[in-house]
């Protein structure tokens, strides 16, 4: 059986494409030595087979070897007509992790460094007509601190928060047909109050750049613009106005062409802002009511098992009242985000920091690269309503960093606001977020009495910065509650039944709810995930508390929203 066949990316869809997973050859190369010993020559033999695109490490690939995988490679065979071989091939890759190198027909063709973000390159060159062999090698180190990993358990067995990991491809494989003068990339900015999008592209080739804007089928807007190549910037006004908003999607489709080139696309007409302790979505005060998201699974580990799946956690997470989620330690598929776009459902763009020694300058390089391909890929997603690029770093992080990426990220994308790391240690933030896991619903809510009456706040880690007053305050983790018991269960803290659950859950979210200098919260967590067993789902998605109850407590207006 072939998994995960749609395109995989819907805001930049080519009609002339062919999906590559399915079964390739498999093999370990614990030594790093496979291309001395020639792994990457057409005619090497494999022992294994894997199912493409499910890591080594799930049992959807086939394999299910949980051990540490510092190298393995992959191969197939490909067959290449005379006919499309008149335009330019490329070979794209969703994620791999953590250093790949592809090569074709035993020729070298690119590589790339960083787990979580897609790639590509034009293979045309190393190409024939008929058959062709694809190669891929996949170096990772999850106890490597340099190397980011996010939940990804540096120890043989998970523990704590800490997960099965995920060596190789993890995402879909797939070729695309292109003339040699195409559109590369896009790039949107909306302005809701005029009904205007602005498109900036960046082309190869000279030509006549279209964009055509539609809504629920309707012609609502069309541009062009001539280039001599590289670049080219559009402007639609669109003769009807409809709303991003939490809850509904109102997307606008977009057709792009270019020469012969047509892409597919879509964008959303919404505006992010921050007024003092408010968060502002169109110019309105919305409470950011999310869910922490590890975007893990039982049978797929960091790949979902089918598309439905991925639409399935939002609708989830949406019918317990939460309109949003932190992406938490994972750069989720473009799938995903598709789904929330069209849902209407907010979330933060995270990167897996954990694993990187953040004491260290040269941690740099192991974040900014990746960190900056992550922002310009999801740059579009009107859902993605802020960027968090650390999380609980300590006090002896190197500060230098994360301010540097702190910068580097506003001046990659001034559209939206950027908590530097979440919980803990603040440098330079434009939203001062806070993790709190105490328990006690009265202890819980002392915290934040004098916020509420006077503006006042003192964050319980000893190593934080000391809050400076009116920035937006955001309780970005709380909860984790649990009523299992055993020796491999974690969690926060563990109930005695349901009812006390009700209780204390209830308790927590109307200090937050109420507090009128709170813009938001974020409950640990959506699902269970292996050992962890804090989530308001089980692993295999079954539902562990009465849905409507925890929807009716999440509902209620909070004092800092706006009617």
């Amino acid at each position: 059986m072939i998994y995960r066949t749609e395109h995989p990316n819907p805001q930049f869809e080519r009609e002339n494409w062919r999906c590559l997973n399915g079964q390739w050859d498999f093999e370990y190369d614990q030594g790093k030595s496979g291309e001395a010993r020639g792994m990457h020559k057409p005619d090497a033999e494999y022992s294994l087979k894997i199912n493409v695109p499910f890591c080594p490490e799930s049992s959807l690939s086939g394999i299910g070897n949980t051990d540490f995988l510092n190298s393995v490679w992959y191969k197939r065979t490909v067959d290449i007509s005379k006919e499309e071989l008149k335009g330019r091939v490329i070979l794209r890759f969703g994620a791999v992790d953590y250093e790949a190198t592809v090569f074709v027909n035993g020729n070298e063709a690119f590589s790339h460094k960083g787990g979580y973000v897609g790639f590509g390159g034009d293979i045309t060159d190393l190409l024939t007509p008929g058959e062709n062999v694809i190669t891929v090698r996949a170096v990772d180190d999850t106890r490597d601190r340099m190397i980011p990993s996010g939940k990804q358990c540096r120890w043989y067995r998970s523990s704590g928060c800490s997960y099965t990991r995920t060596t190789g491809i993890w995402q879909t494989v797939w070729l695309e047909f292109v003339p040699a003068a195409r559109i590369l990339s896009v790039k949107y900015d909306t302005d809701p109050g005029s009904a205007v999008v602005n498109i900036m592209a960046k082309v190869n080739g000279a030509g006549t750049l279209r964009a055509e804007a539609f809504y629920e089928g309707r012609p609502v807007g069309e541009a062009q613009t001539d280039t001599a190549g590289g670049a080219a910037v559009l402007s639609i006004k669109l003769s009807e106005r409809h709303l991003w908003e939490i809850g509904h999607g109102r997307l606008y489709d977009l057709v792009l062409t270019f020469g012969e080139d047509r892409v597919k696309s879509y964008f959303g007409l919404r505006s992010v802002t921050l007024d003092g302790y408010r968060f502002l979505l169109n110019g309105k005060s919305v409470f950011q009511r999310t869910i922490l998201d590890q975007g893990f699974y039982p049978d797929g580990i960091y790949t979902a098992p089918s598309d439905a799946e991925l639409e399935a956690d939002i609708d989830r997470s949406m019918a317990l009242g939460f309109n949003g989620a932190r992406l938490h330690q994972k750069i989720f598929e473009q799938r995903f985000l598709y789904h929330c776009d069209r849902k209407g459902y907010i979330v933060w763009g995270e990167f897996p920091s954990w694993g990187l020694d953040n004491s260290e300058p040269d941690t740099i390089y192991g974040v900014l690269p990746e960190w900056l391909e992550e922002v310009a890929r999801d740059y579009n997603h009107p859902a993605i309503i802020g960027w968090c690029p650390f999380n609980e770093t300590e006090e002896d992080q190197y500060r230098d960093l994360v301010r540097a990426v702190y910068l580097a990220t506003k001046a990659a994308d001034p559209t939206r606001p950027v908590i530097d790391t979440s919980g803990y240690v603040h440098v330079l933030t434009d939203i001062f977020d806070v993790h709190d896991y105490e328990q006690i619903p009265e202890r819980f809510a002392g915290h934040y009495e004098k916020l509420a009456e006077e503006g006042k706040f003192k964050y319980s880690h000893e190593y934080s910065q000391e809050y400076a007053g009116g920035q937006p305050i955001f309780v970005s983790e709380f909860g984790g509650m649990t009523l299992s018991s055993g020796d491999r269960v974690w969690g926060y803290s563990k109930l005695d039944d349901e009812e006390q659950f009700y209780r204390n859950y209830e308790a927590l979210v109307n200090v937050l709810l109420d507090n009128p200098r709170i813009m938001g919260f974020c409950y640990t967590q959506l699902t269970d995930v292996e050992q962890e067993v804090n989530g308001l789902y089980k692993y295999d998605r079954t539902p562990k508390f009465d849905e409507q109850r925890i929807r009716a407590i999440n509902t209620r207006r909070a004092a800092i929203e706006d009617l």
